[in-house]
Formats: C-alpha cells, structure tokens, sequence
C-alpha cells in the first residue's frame, strides 16, 4: 500500500463516504463486524470497496491465547478473499479463555514462552490466510514482573520469528510509554524499518486514580499534540507509511474525520519530498 492516509470506516459515515467520496488514501474496517453471510454492513463495505483500498484490522484473534481459532480463521479467510484487502491486521495481545471472549486487549508477559505461542498461531494464521499479517501494539496500563523482554524486544522477535509485518500505532506508543515511563525515542530506534509496514493515529484521554495519572486509549478525540510529534518523529526514523486515523466514539462529521487524515497527509508528503530531495541530491 502507498504512504498515504486513510480513515476508519464506521457505520454512521457509510452513506456520507459513498455520497462524497472524499480524497483519502484508503479505508480500514474491523475485520469482525463483517463476518455475517450478508446484509447492509457487506452491502457498504463491497460500494466502498470499489472506490478505496482496504485494509482489514481485526480485534478477535487473540494471538496471545491458546483458544482455537479455527472457526474465526474461517470467516477472516472468506472476507479477505472476497474484498482482497491491501492489509490485514491484528493485535498483539490476549483477550480469549476458552470459550470466554472478553471483548479486552489485555497485554502479554514478554517471556520466551508467550513468543513462542505467539510466533505459532501467527503462522497457522498466515497459512490460512495465504499471506502475511501485520501484528500491533497495544496500549497497556500495567507490566508483568516476570517479563524478560521489553515490549519492543518481543515485538521485533515476534516479526522476524513469524515473517510478518509491524502495524505501529504511535498513540499506543506514546500512552504506553507515558504510563511506564519508557523513552518512546529509543523505542522507535531498536524497532526493525523494514517490518513496519503500517501506522496507527488516534486520540487519547488522561484520567487519575488518586495519586495515579494514566493515559487511556479511548478513541474519542482528536490526534493529541504530542502524538503527532511522536508521529513526526516516527516518520523521520523509519520514512513514510501508509497511515490510519482511528476514531471509535464520539464520532465527528465524517469531513472532521477526513480533516485528521489531511494533516496526516501533509506530513506523509513532507517527508516523501524530503526522502526524494535526498536521494536526488
């Protein structure tokens, strides 16, 4: 996919996208609430199909679980052949019990063992699926103690291990990063560029809890100020990539949402003149 910026495509702005059609680079849907046999949601997403790339990001895999995926692999599969999407994600987590789903991104113990399970079920998945995935970060509140990697360690090992790709979501990053204290810049240095094949912008919320302040990834506001230095940041270390705006609650008119994805693109441009000066000069 090129380094263009898309938006995520919600039910409310089904009818606006396809009545305005507005210039962005692609739409992104999840992946889950496309799964039904048909109806009006399939009926969007096969118009919006014909005028966009799509990328389909999935939130129900629960790569880090040891629950069957089976039947989830089934009907991932039958839409990705039906809509060929340009990319197709998840998330790196765990949120599944048996047969308990708990509708949670809950994060990992970044151990030897979990990066084992991990590597495994994202190769059962790419061999159903016939092609790569992307794997996500998470925001996260709290760290296990008996991790004996960092997160970017795991995720890195992760990608090389499992021949996949890295879906980079940089607010993630800067929640995460604000919450434990990690240094986001020596994060984006040890992450492999060339696995990174797509990236993440959302807003986020601030709450306390007494004396405890933490960032929420909450979905609901516009891209913050520092996140998208984080972004600016992100660019300059690994070069342009294809970028998604998320905005799940509290959604503005869908020009609002496009406005996102506008500013998004004037850096993405930016940064592809840059590259193209350089390489010129």
């Amino acid at each position: 996919m090129p380094a263009t910026a898309g938006i995520g495509l919600r039910t409310p702005h089904y009818r606006a996208l396809l009545d305005t059609r507005p210039a962005v680079g692609f739409v992104e849907v999840h992946s889950e609430n496309y799964f039904g046999a048909g109806g009006l949601p399939l009926h969007y997403l096969q118009q919006a199909r014909a005028h966009y790339a799509l990328s389909l990001h999935g939130v129900g895999l629960s790569l880090g679980s040891a629950t069957p995926m089976d039947e989830h692999l089934r009907r991932l599969r039958t839409l990705v052949e039906r809509f060929e999407p340009m990319l197709v994600s998840d998330h790196l987590c765990w949120g599944a019990i048996g047969n308990l789903h708990l509708n949670e991104l809950l994060p990992l113990p970044y151990t030897q063992e979990a990066l084992d399970l991990v590597v495994g079920r994202i190769g059962a998945v790419q061999d159903a699926l016939g092609r790569r995935i992307l794997v996500e970060n998470v925001s996260t509140y709290l760290e296990y103690t008996h991790s004996t990697l960092t997160e970017v360690e795991f995720l890195t090992a992760v990608a090389e291990r499992a021949d996949c790709g890295i879906l980079l979501d940089v607010n993630n990053l800067y929640v995460s990063a604000r919450n434990h204290g990690w240094d986001a810049d020596s994060y984006l240095q040890a992450l492999p560029a060339d696995r990174v094949w797509q990236l993440h912008l959302a807003g986020h919320s601030v709450r306390r809890f007494g004396d405890v302040e933490l960032r929420i990834d909450t979905h609901d506001a516009p891209v913050a100020p520092e996140v998208w230095a984080l972004y600016e940041q992100t660019l300059t270390r690994l070069g342009p990539r294809p970028t998604l705006i998320e905005w799940d609650a509290d959604l503005p008119p869908l020009d609002g949402l496009c406005a996102e994805a506008a500013t998004a693109q004037r850096l993405l441009d930016g940064f592809t003149q840059q590259t193209a000066h350089a390489l010129a000069g």
